[in-house]
């Protein structure tokens, strides 16, 4: 009973493992790195926020209306003193006191900007500045993409390494039952028992190193899709198929991701440049108040004329023109700059240009040397396989060697490393291939 109790309570922890561990495959790793990474998220914050900036700048041609107000306590009035002849008291002077112990005032203001180039510009540039953060938040995801991809594969690889590291094992373990049989029955020497129990060893010690490589492996694609590191994950045998890529298609480096930020922010430059040279413009804007005022010798707010508190409203109307007639020089310097900074930037694309090529046809050589190597291995571990298992035959008919055997049996899980190792540069180089293809979105409809 208490066998089946154990056995029960296993079943059960087991279960729950499982319901916990979550299916991942290259799609689903990709879906969730574009929601929940942190690059992927500030870039998408960044596109929502180019539409505030855009209204900040559309403001700017807008009425600016703000209502005033202030309240003014005069302790000392100050005197004036003026030449009496005015008053018809010719040769005197007269002390006079202006102002009210109180005043206040209260009203409107509006000032609208009739020309502005600057703003002009500005307003211009709003659509290229919406198009740069949308293109750079497509070149952030297209990071993203490449950087799970790479890490998925890479994770896959360790999995099978340590899938053929159990499964040599166990075949090591049967043999090493079948030695100590025969040692026991005097048929083995037990220098053949202690080289198979070292070989064990030497497994189940290569075994903990991928294990921890993988775990290593692991916690890093974690990372990098943004997903909790205590989250296990199963990736299915499917995700690491070779297939095969159309290569005759050259793509228009032009419409890639980063050759695009690069020309938007030349454009931008540009409009920089012309934001710079407005300054020789002149600029007219309109201006008009209404207001309120109240003076007396009493506190002002809420009083009337009978305690000496008088109010009364008054308006004003203007425009203002400037024009710039000279400024040193510095308008000149800072336009010139702008200027350097464009041809910069248009450095910068014809070196992206040529960068881009550069990877496009890397990749290419990569995907075709790793197919031409997948073909290799393949063949050698087939041939590697059959080696062993005539080996193994032939040892347990007494006809070959234990060195024989286990020879035999680390050529095998050579040429099976050999052959992963091919199938990740493959997958690796085929990510390269999609992303200076400007797809590396399609990996989502996979």
């Amino acid at each position: 009973m208490k066998n089946v109790l154990t056995l029960l309570l296993l079943a059960i922890g087991i279960t729950a493992t499982a319901q916990e561990a979550k299916v991942l495959t290259l799609k689903d790793a990709i879906q969730y790195a574009l929601e929940n990474k942190a690059e992927a998220v500030k870039a998408k914050l960044q596109v929502e926020n180019s539409e505030y900036k855009i209204q900040e700048i559309r403001a700017m041609a807008l009425p600016q209306i703000a209502a005033n107000g202030n309240l003014t306590y005069n302790p000392i009035l100050q005197t004036q003193v003026i030449d009496g002849a005015g008053f018809g008291q010719p040769g005197t002077t007269i002390q006079a006191v202006f102002g009210q112990k109180w005043t206040s005032t209260a009203g409107v203001n509006l000032n609208q900007n009739i020309f502005n180039q600057a703003i002009f510009t500005g307003l211009r540039a709003a659509q290229t500045t919406r198009e740069f953060y949308q293109v750079n938040k497509d070149l952030t995801d297209e990071q993203v993409i490449e950087k799970v991809a790479s890490n998925f594969y890479s994770v896959h690889v360790q999995r099978l390494r340590l899938h053929l590291l159990d499964s040599n094992y166990v075949n090591t373990a049967k043999v090493l039952d079948i030695i100590k049989g025969q040692y026991d029955n005097g048929l083995a020497k037990k220098i053949d028992l202690d080289r198979t129990t070292v070989k064990l060893s030497n497994i189940d010690a290569q075994r903990q190193q991928v294990l921890n490589s993988l775990q290593l492996q692991e916690n890093t694609l974690k990372f990098f899709i943004g997903m909790p590191i205590a989250t296990e994950i199963i990736i299915p045998q499917r995700e690491f198929e070779v297939t095969p890529l159309n290569l005759s298609e050259i793509p228009n480096m032009k419409t890639r991701n980063e050759y695009m930020v690069v020309k938007k922010q030349e454009e931008l430059l540009v409009f920089n440049k012309k934001s710079i040279e407005a300054e020789y413009y002149p600029t007219l804007s309109l201006n008009a108040g209404y207001n309120f005022i109240g003076q007396g010798p009493e506190f002002p707010w809420f009083a009337r004329p009978d305690k000496g508190v008088y109010w009364s409203d008054f308006s004003a109307i203007g425009l203002n023109l400037n024009v710039p007639i000279f400024t040193g020089f510095g308008t000149r310097a800072r336009v010139r700059q702008a200027d350097i900074e464009i041809r910069t930037a248009q450095q910068d694309l014809i070196d992206t240009e040529l960068a881009l090529d550069l990877d496009y046809k890397n990749a290419l050589v990569r995907i075709e040397n790793s197919l031409s190597t997948i073909k290799s291995q393949e063949e050698n571990r087939v041939l590697a396989d059959a080696i062993m298992r005539d080996t193994k035959n032939n040892y347990m008919q007494g006809l070959a060697s234990l060195t024989d055997l286990l020879d035999a049996q680390n050529a095998y899980i050579e040429a099976e490393n050999n052959y992963t190792s091919a199938i990740l540069e493959y997958k690796l180089a085929e990510v390269q291939l999609i992303k200076s293809k400007g797809e590396l979105k399609t990996l989502i409809n996979n």
